[in-house]
C-alpha cells in the first residue's frame, strides 16, 4: 500500500537513493522528466516548497516508486495478493501492478497536481479532520451544512473508524468542525492545505484531468487493484479510467479498503513510502494484522 499527501517530509527517499542504484535511477528519471530537480525537492526542502500540491503529488510519487524498486534490488521478490493506495498514492499502486508506467504516471501525477492546484485557485476551500465522531453523524453534518447555505461540505477521506476528514468551502468547513464538536468529536480542527481536495469543488478541472488519463497508456493490473471509491477490485481499463478522474470529487473509503483485503484473507500490509501513517491506519481498523511501513535501507533490511 501506497500513501497519499501528508505523508511527505524534507529527506524523503535521501537515504534509500544514497545505498541504492535502483533508487536513484528513478529519482533521475524524474528529474529528467520534469525538467527540474525534483529529487533535491525531496532531499532537501524547502519544506513550504514541498508541500505545494502541484510539487508533493509528483515528489511523494517518485518517492514511493523509488523505495519500491530499492526493495525489488535488495531482492524483495514476495508477490502481493493486493495492491492500492490512498488518494495520491493510488498512482503509485497502478505502477506497482503494471498499469502505468513509471513516466507516464509521473506526468499524469503532475498534471494532477496543476489542476487540483488550479482548482484550489478557482473555488477556494479547506479540509479538517473530525475525530471519534461515527461516520453517520459526519455525513450527517456535511448534509447540513450544505443544506444550511455555508457552501458546499463532504466525507473526503474515510480514513479509519472515528477518523475522517471534510473538504469543501472555507465557511463549510468551519461550520462542519462547530457542529462535529457540539456533536461531542474529541477533536475537529483544519488542516494545513490550501485546496478542498474529494470534493465537489475539484469538478471544475474534472473535465481537463479526463483529457490527460485519456491521453496516458494503461494497461490492464497484473495484480487487483482496490479502489479508493469503491472499495473494490478495478479489473478493466474502463474502470480504472472513471476511477482516476472520480477520485478527484468522491471520498477516500480506506476504511472499507483495508476492511476489504482483511476479509479476503489478507494478514500481513507493506506500506511503501516516507512516514507511517497508513500502517498507523491499518492498526485501528483491525489490531489483529500486522503493518509495517518501508522507508528506509533500515526498512528494507528488516523486510528483506
Amino acid at each position: 500500500m501506497f500513501p497519499g499527501q501528508g505523508s511527505q517530509e524534507v529527506g524523503m527517499g535521501q537515504a534509500v537513493a544514497e545505498v541504492s542504484a535502483a533508487a536513484q535511477a528513478i529519482f533521475k528519471r524524474a528529474d529528467e522528466i520534469l525538467d527540474f530537480p525534483l529529487s533535491r525537492l525531496c532531499f532537501e526542502g524547502p519544506e513550504d516548497e514541498l508541500n505545494d500540491t502541484y510539487n508533493t503529488q509528483p515528489a511523494l510519487f517518485t518517492t514511493s516508486i523509488a523505495i519500491l524498486e530499492a526493495l525489488r534490488e535488495a531482492g524483495y521478490s514476495v508477490s502481493p495478493a493486493y495492491v492500492a493506495g490512498h488518494s495520491l498514492g493510488e498512482y503509485s499502486a497502478y505502477v506497482a501492478a503494471g498499469v502505468l508506467s513509471f513516466e507516464d504516471g509521473l506526468r499524469l501525477v503532475r498534471e494532477r497536481g496543476r489542476l487540483m492546484k488550479k482548482a484550489g485557485e478557482i473555488n477556494p476551500g479547506g479540509m479538517a479532520a473530525i475525530l471519534k465522531l461515527d461516520d453517520e453523524t459526519v455525513a450527517q453534518i456535511c448534509q447540513t451544512v450544505t443544506a444550511d447555505g455555508y457552501g458546499s461540505l463532504q466525507v473526503a477521506n474515510y480514513n479509519s473508524p472515528g477518523q475522517l476528514v471534510i473538504s469543501g468551502h472555507d465557511q463549510a468547513v468551519d461550520k462542519g468542525i462547530e457542529l462535529a464538536l457540539a456533536a461531542k468529536a474529541r477533536k475537529a480542527v483544519k488542516l494545513s492545505v490550501s485546496i478542498a481536495a474529494h470534493s465537489e469543488l475539484m469538478r471544475v478541472v474534472a473535465d481537463s484531468f479526463r483529457a490527460a488519463i485519456d491521453q496516458t497508456p494503461l494497461n490492464l493490473p497484473e495484480m487487483p487493484i482496490i479502489a479508493n471509491i469503491s472499495a473494490a477490485p478495478l479489473e478493466s481499463i474502463e474502470a480504472i479510467q472513471e476511477e482516476m478522474e472520480g477520485q478527484l470529487t468522491s471520498s477516500v473509503r480506506w476504511s472499507e479498503t483495508v476492511q476489504w483485503m482483511i476479509d479476503n484473507g489478507v494478514r500481513n500490509f507493506v506500506e511503501i513510502g516516507p512516514k507511517d501513517v497508513l500502517k498507523g491506519i491499518v492498526r485501528r481498523v483491525d489490531k489483529s494484522v500486522s503493518a509495517v511501513t518501508i522507508g528506509t535501507p533500515d526498512d528494507i533490511k528488516s523486510l528483506i
